[in-house]
């Protein structure tokens, strides 16, 4: 018997831990919170979600959602 499909079994046995992450791309804020990214975009350039509480640049210079923010604009209606 082979060592590599005991491997295989192994780490396919293992599991994996994600942790929430504070700040997500626009696609996966969009999966987590049901706003398309067209959506999430026009509150950026109205103004209805501040840069620094609900988004900010990632140093790439893509849009960050802060969920953290998020979560206290939702609650703040």
């Amino acid at each position: 018997m082979s060592a590599v499909p005991n491997e295989i079994a192994i780490a396919t046995t293992e599991r994996m831990v994600l942790a929430p992450a504070r700040y997500v791309l626009l696609p996966v804020a969009h999966l987590l919170t049901g706003y398309t990214v067209k959506a999430m975009e026009r509150k950026i350039e109205r103004g209805d979600w501040e840069e620094g509480k609900v988004w900010r640049h990632a140093p790439d210079g893509h849009i960050m959602i802060d969920m953290q923010g998020y979560h206290r604009w939702v609650e703040s209606r």
